[in-house]
């Protein structure tokens, strides 16, 4: 590393995002996680031996993926490489296989890879791997939001561990919020701001377990909002609502969480839980869902599964012809008449309104 990098890799932590330069570096700093960072947790037990196997961190954004691979770098007495799967190339990993083997054979010394999005890399690429993770020239530490029984090559997977991450709790969120505003070192504790309560309570709940989010909306707010007569930066609910204005959903359109909320949805109907089942749809359609997809399951759940052991409705005709033409009709009326997202005429939740009635009737 020459002075120029020296510098650059200086100004980059001093302008780096809060949350980076938030992100703890030894394990009693970690929030959250105690299911697998607990001190009585294999994990726990593994970092602080620095006994460390192959391991791949899956969970939603904001959870401490990357954090958890930061405190392995700083604990461990191995060599500890990084790449992200969105930028690396072959070459990138042949470099990286090249020191890898001149650490093993020159100084003894073990050599750990963290690769972020793994999921990222073509099964070319985690097949270029596999020899190297299985002779141990590398320990492989990657990171995930995907599931990585779908997206992750299977021999790697059995040579891994896997420790799923949960979404953080309220408390821990609000734990790393008054963390940053107080930090005067790697938070924003310089900058003497206060934050109200209810703002706290705002942005730990609007987050939704996304760390990320919330330290990006505090810094937002902090460098955004002017001081005040008694030279203090407030931190108030209004504020807190400019800096996150819509909540954070996990949610994907071929992932894990679309087929879970779809089948809870189903579920839900199902199980006659017409509250249920309108929370799935407004938690589908606020994560921009498309309209057609559920418009399909819900008549595909009408054809399955409502007046299936019912009685007849009248003139000839059982609830399962009811329930089918009404799904039916109700996706006619929504194409027609438009959900929330139409402008102008005065009935443009009708759409959103039929898919709520037909919703109700078959959860009935």
């Amino acid at each position: 590393m020459d002075l120029f990098d020296y510098m650059r890799e200086q100004n980059m932590e001093k302008e780096a995002p809060l949350a980076s330069r938030l992100r703890p570096t030894t394990l009693d700093e970690v929030v959250g996680q105690q299911h697998i960072i607990g001190k009585d947790k294999l994990l726990y037990r593994a970092i602080k031996a620095d006994k460390l196997s192959s391991i791949i961190f899956y969970g939603p954004p904001g959870t401490g993926k990357t954090t958890l691979a930061k405190v392995i770098a700083h604990t461990t007495s191995a060599d500890f490489m990084q790449i992200n799967a969105t930028s690396a190339g072959k070459k990138d990993m042949e470099d990286v296989i090249e020191k890898a083997k001149n650490n093993q054979g020159m100084y003894g010394k073990k050599t750990i890879l963290f690769i972020d999005e793994i999921h990222r890399f073509n099964k070319g690429q985690q097949d270029y791997l596999l020899p190297y993770v299985e002779d141990g020239t590398i320990i492989l530490i990657g990171a995930t939001t995907e599931n990585p029984y779908f997206e992750v090559n299977g021999a790697l997977l059995s040579r891994s561990v896997i420790f799923e991450l949960r979404a953080l709790g309220k408390e821990d969120i609000k734990t790393l919020l008054c963390r940053a505003v107080s930090d005067r070192e790697k938070g924003m504790g310089a900058y003497n701001a206060k934050m109200d309560d209810d703002a706290l309570e705002f942005l730990a709940d609007v987050a939704n377990g996304d760390a990320r989010a919330a330290l990006t909306a505090i810094e937002l707010g902090i460098l955004t909002t002017e001081r005040s007569a008694d030279g203090i930066i407030h931190i108030t609910l209004e504020v807190a609502q400019e800096c996150i204005q819509k909540r954070v959903v996990r949610y994907d359109k071929s992932g894990d969480n679309h087929y879970d909320t779809i089948s809870a949805f189903i579920k839900s109907m199902r199980g006659s839980d017409p509250d249920a089942a309108l929370y799935y749809l407004a938690r589908m359609l606020y994560a921009g869902e498309d309209i057609r997809f559920i418009s399909r399951r819900i008549m595909i759940c009408a054809a399955e599964d409502v007046g299936l052991c019912g009685g007849g409705c009248g003139n000839g005709r059982s609830e399962r012809d009811y329930s089918r033409g009404g799904c039916c009709n109700s996706s006619r009326t929504h194409r027609n008449a438009g959900g929330t997202h139409h402008i102008g005429g005065g009935s443009h939740l009708c759409g959103e309104r039929a898919k709520e009635q037909c919703i109700v009737y078959g959860s009935g």
